[in-house]
């Protein structure tokens, strides 16, 4: 059974950073992408970021580049989003999600159908 379990998420002050961890079970991610979506309070969810499991494959949306990194531990099974300087407007639940890369590439990776398998979502509070 695949499973995908979000943590690290908690109340910050703006500015602050959290990391947020998925660890990854189940099955061999070797040709998947892991994503990163999240949902604000009364918002659709969106991307976020994206990451071949063990590729050179890397997305993020442009409001978080250059503060947020997707990173990935293979001897732990788990991939990781460093959030910083974070902001109000990040405030959200932040899930991850797994999609075979070959389906999910070409700029497809911010379509949420074509991940296969989803955590349960981790709360991130950013308060000013």
């Amino acid at each position: 059974q695949v499973q995908l379990v979000e943590s690290g998420g908690g109340l910050v002050q703006a500015g602050g950073s959290l990391r947020l961890s998925c660890a990854a079970s189940g099955r061999t991610f070797n040709s998947y992408a892991m994503g990163w979506f999240r949902q604000a309070p009364g918002k659709e969810r969106e991307f976020v970021a994206a990451r071949g499991w063990s590729t050179s494959y890397r997305y993020y949306v442009d409001s978080v580049k250059g503060r947020f990194t997707n990173s990935r531990d293979a001897a732990k099974n788990t991939v990781y989003l460093e959030t910083n300087s974070l902001k109000t407007e990040n405030t959200a639940v932040y899930y991850c999600a797994a999609g075979r890369l070959s389906r999910v590439a070409g700029n497809r990776h911010r379509l949420e159908n074509l991940y296969e398998y989803w955590g349960q979502g981790t709360q991130v509070t950013v308060s000013s």
